[in-house]
């Protein structure tokens, strides 16, 4: 896969505060790449850099092969931003709005009025072009603020908790935006603290912390970082003196079985992550006649990856 944006041994300072340290990473052509991580994490400066919009102290950053320094005119032409802030002027239309960030990327007459149009109907704002963002719900702001975002059709947009403050129906609106943007071809970074959407449209997902990079992968390959076991409960009822220590002890045996206990009328069992099948652990129950009333299963899920590896400490 083609590297879209490389980030290489980035540093930002502050004064004597180094916000970035040594930070390394990249981003393919074509997906959606989550960057992660508590306040104060570097996530903000990081995005301020490779927009263009901060400099930074040493290392180096380049956007479909192109030094964001050297050839800084030509990155930000291809870059948009979707801020976590909502950009707009209150007083101007939809359509006002969109056409003024897209002619700020050249676009003028015909292909400025097209660009507008194509970037509201996308956000589903079509029939809202001539009114303002104050008289906006603020899902609509949102949707707004990324048709404003993506009208000059950016190959590398950035989106810095766009889903703030929204409906449940926008929210989903907006996620189903962003794979679309990414099915066309755009390379997206995406910033939230909703783990719930990461998981949902992000194909790669980086972790980081005071400046520095913890981890990077798959929501899968994240959770293998922090445990490769998931809780199996399975509900019945014990005779009087059934010996659960021994029926544990025999159930542990078993392939992909970890660690077990019992609980009232419950046994929990730690079993691989990848185990799919059960068949084996239910036969040994049937074996002892005990009922099965219910079945459920807990895996570990990207919160629990993310509290594990930055700290539960709020910052």
């Amino acid at each position: 896969m083609k590297e879209f944006l490389t980030v290489k041994n980035l540093i930002k300072n502050y004064g004597d505060f180094c916000a970035v340290d040594n930070l390394s990473f990249s981003v393919y052509e074509g997906e959606i790449f989550g960057l992660l991580g508590p306040n104060g994490a570097g996530k903000s400066t990081t995005m301020n850099v490779i927009t263009s919009l901060s400099d930074f102290s040493k290392g180096s950053v380049s956007v479909n092969g192109m030094d964001i320094v050297k050839e800084k005119d030509k990155v930000k032409q291809i870059i948009g931003m979707v801020p976590q802030e909502i950009a707009l002027y209150p007083f101007l239309s939809a359509e006002e709005n969109v056409k003024f960030f897209a002619s700020l990327y050249g676009l003028k007459g015909a292909a400025l009025k097209k660009a507008a149009a194509e970037a509201l109907e996308f956000v589903g704002l079509a029939d809202r072009a001539k009114m303002k963002p104050k008289q906006m719900s603020g899902g609509m702001k949102r949707r707004l603020n990324i048709a404003c975002g993506i009208a000059h059709s950016p190959k590398l947009i950035i989106m810095d908790e766009p889903t703030v403050g929204v409906d449940a129906q926008s929210r989903e609106h907006i996620l189903g935006s962003i794979k679309t943007l990414r099915d066309k071809g755009a390379t997206v970074i995406y910033t939230s603290h909703y783990m719930n959407e990461v998981e949902e449209i992000c194909d790669r997902i980086a972790i980081i912390d005071h400046g520095h990079f913890i981890a990077c992968g798959t929501e899968r390959e994240l959770i293998s970082l922090v445990s490769d076991v998931k809780t199996l409960k399975i509900f019945t009822e014990f005779p009087a003196e059934f010996d659960r220590d021994g029926f544990i002890s025999e159930l542990t045996k078993l392939p992909d079985v970890k660690s077990g206990k019992t609980d009232k009328n419950e046994i929990r069992l730690e079993v691989a992550g990848s185990c799919r099948d059960f068949s084996l652990i239910l036969e040994h129950l049937r074996k002892r006649e005990l009922p099965i009333s219910g079945l459920s299963t807990e895996s570990i899920n990207l919160e629990d990856v993310f509290i594990a590896l930055t700290g539960s400490e709020l910052r």
